[in-house]
């Protein structure tokens, strides 16, 4: 049995297709020692780069509206950097060969991204993806990734950049397992959103073998090689009792009646106009830093106006939580993001762009509130990364002076959870992000996979603050939210239900666990739930002491452990 972190709650059986490994890069650096020669190796480099990034741009046009499209745009402007194919070009004319200046140019690059940190780093992935498709247009070898899949088979790879993950038949997808990655990478991210069983960080998944049979639980983030008939019947009675979950279409609600919202994340108006049939009662999560992502200048204010009308007028009157542009960091803007800051997690992001770029607060605002009017739908907004109650009562001011009529912010940052009852006296609503809460409480960075441990949202710590926030909420008698990856957790989302949360924001495919959990405990057991997971010292024995109290049936259907 291999071991990784899973994404999801899906079990599955299958033979194993393994991806096309990297091509390797020549040992030694010497290419054509003519003019003439340099000259051809040129034009076969700028040849292979443009067709590379030409087929990344078709995968993406293929994608838009979607994450997966949004990566794909990202990874094809790549493809067409003038500054690192013009790199490749120099070493070629100075003597290197080809594939060599290739894999050179981009590792100095690497280099940097990976120093760089944060979203940068994150990005190291779909480099490496376009140095390996232009190097096997170089040497005439197949392009690395998951071939044509002849039957439903679970993918196996080292790593899997956007452009593979968007060339797979997901009809013959049934679960990904990779040797490298991480819970909040690309592929993990696409694969939740897909509700495909996925497990990243699988030591040892290198020596699986094409045709191999294995059982994927990504509930237990376990793989098993040559599974015994009892190991494929669990998996079987679990995929079919996830099945009849995704088929309850009724409203959050605790065995006793106790409402909780359970609402959806999403990036764009594409996004939203897929939940038209969904069973989620809303959005509880609008990023909209999707729409800005990937450019040289903002979008329009009649641009944002037409993108939010759509996301508005597809939810049909449901629910629909906006949150501002949220910049900075991991995600930086070529037109605003500063390249000087040491630490951007600690630096001009988010709400704080107002101090540097009050011009896109404006412009953003006022769009909503267009979209508003247009539709006769009111988006609840709110700001990320709000740190004082002082931020809050700006925000709000620029908000309802725009015409925005439910105004809200995000508490990520420990100061505003522990200070939560001076924000609510200038809000409508809170939602916590419980991805960045846990970031700044616990001093990690949440895009290392090697603090996982630290970012567990079960860290007696952040509960405190979730609890705070929640207190706040309940003492002001105003909506407090999750939309962090916790929500998604169904034994969790008892624990949230039990302090005294209001609605809970995920990806769609994790609704139906959530939903199913709360169904089978009354209001009284989640907050006796939520009591004991606060008495625990540790992040294990918080979780050990919610799941002692879980109802039997919702611990085995969804292999909560």
């Amino acid at each position: 049995m291999l071991s990784g972190s899973g994404v999801g709650r899906g079990a599955v059986v299958g033979p194993v297709a393994r991806a096309h490994p990297a091509p390797p890069t020549p040992l030694e650096a010497a290419g054509p020692d003519s003019e003439a020669g340099r000259s051809e190796a040129v034009e076969k480099v700028a040849q292979a780069y443009k067709a590379v990034a030409e087929a990344l741009n078709a995968r993406a046009e293929e994608a838009a509206g979607t994450t997966m499209g949004e990566v794909l745009d990202a990874t094809a402007a790549m493809a067409g950097d003038p500054e690192l194919i013009g790199e490749v070009k120099a070493r070629v004319l100075q003597g290197q060969d080809p594939a060599f200046a290739v894999d050179h140019a981009t590792k100095e690059y690497i280099d940097l991204f990976t120093a760089a940190g944060g979203y940068l780093a994150e990005r190291v992935t779909d480099l490496r993806s376009v140095r390996d498709r232009v190097i096997s247009r170089l040497t005439g070898l197949p392009e690395p990734g998951v071939p044509a899949l002849a039957v439903p088979s679970v993918v196996v790879a080292q790593d899997l950049a956007p452009a593979d993950t968007a060339a797979l038949d997901l009809a013959k997808v049934l679960a990904i397992v990779i040797e490298q990655g991480g819970p909040t990478g690309h592929t993990a991210i696409i694969a939740g959103q897909l509700g495909i069983p996925c497990i990243v960080r699988v030591s040892g998944a290198a020596d699986l073998v094409d045709g191999q049979v294995v059982a994927v639980d990504a509930a237990a983030g376990t793989v098993t090689i040559d599974p015994d008939d009892d190991v494929r019947a669990r998996a079987e009675a679990r995929g079919e009792a996830l099945e009849r979950l995704a088929s309850d279409h009724g409203d959050g609600a605790t065995a006793d009646g106790h409402r909780v919202q359970l609402l959806a994340n999403i990036g764009t108006a594409e996004d939203a106009e897929r939940l038209t049939d969904a069973a989620v009662e809303g959005v509880g999560l609008f990023r909209t830093e999707v729409l800005f992502l990937g450019r040289t200048t903002a979008p329009t204010r009649e641009e944002q106006a037409d993108t939010y009308e759509r996301a508005l007028k597809a939810l049909g009157g449901r629910k629909v939580v906006v949150r501002t542009l949220d910049a900075g960091a991991d995600k930086p803007l070529a037109f605003v993001t500063r390249t000087d800051e040491e630490n951007p997690a600690l630096g001009v992001r988010g709400y704080r762009l107002v101090r540097t770029a009050p011009e896109l607060m404006a412009d953003q605002l006022s769009a909503l509130a267009e979209a508003s009017r247009r539709t006769g739908i009111e988006p609840w907004v709110m700001a990320p990364m709000i740190a004082s109650v002082d931020e809050a009562a700006d925000f709000a001011a620029l908000a309802r002076e725009a015409g925005i009529a439910k105004v809200g912010v995000m508490i990520e940052v420990p100061a505003a959870a522990l200070r939560a009852r001076d924000v609510f006296s200038v809000v409508d609503f809170v939602s916590l992000g419980t991805n960045d809460l846990a970031q700044y409480t616990m001093a990690a960075d949440r895009l290392l996979g090697g603090l996982v441990d630290l970012l567990d949202p079960w860290q007696p710590a952040v509960l405190e603050l979730v609890a705070a926030v929640s207190w706040a909420a309940g003492e002001a008698a105003k909506p407090a939210g999750v939309c962090g990856e916790s929500a998604s957790d169904p034994l969790m989302a008892l624990v949230l239900t039990g302090l005294g949360i209001t609605s809970l924001s995920m990806s769609p495919a994790a609704v139906p666990g959530v939903r199913f959990a709360l169904s089978k405990h009354t209001l009284a057991e989640c907050e006796a739930i939520a009591v004991a997971a606060r008495g625990g010292r540790t992040a294990e024995a918080s979780r050990a002491a919610a799941l002692a109290l879980c109802d039997t049936e919702v611990r085995e259907v969804l292999a909560l452990g």
